[in-house]
């Protein structure tokens, strides 16, 4: 099995930074493609960022200039730092690994989420 687990959500005033954090292990032979989304109230469930293997990053327009991912291949981690928040910024952040076990194909984990609330 393969466990991803994120951290570093809280509450903060708009103007104001976070990092999250999130972390996968167990049963991983290759790790692919490493993405936070956010999910506000009644609202789907929309990419943020994604960190790919070669290095590059990719971020919804909404951030751009704000958040910056960054991954730790070493760790297996993904770091998503969060600046100039907005109220909109408000919600659930989720982690998303792509990884395959050593007997299978690529999949798609999903972290349990971590809240972001962002006061005005």
């Amino acid at each position: 099995q393969v466990q991803v687990v994120e951290s570093g959500g809280g509450l903060v005033q708009a103007g104001g930074s976070l990092r999250l954090s999130c972390a996968a292990s167990g049963s991983i032979f290759r790790i692919g493609d490493m993405s936070w989304y956010h999910q506000s109230p009644g609202n789907q469930r929309e990419l943020v960022a994604t960190a790919t293997t070669d290095g590059g990053t990719n971020y919804a327009d909404s951030v751009k200039g704000r958040f910056t991912i960054a991954r730790d291949n070493a760790k297996n981690t993904v770091y998503l730092q969060m600046s100039s928040l907005k109220p909109d910024d408000t919600g659930v952040y989720y982690c998303n690994v792509r990884a395959r076990r050593i007997s299978s194909s690529y999949r798609n984990y999903w972290g349990q989420g971590t809240q972001v609330t962002v006061s005005s």
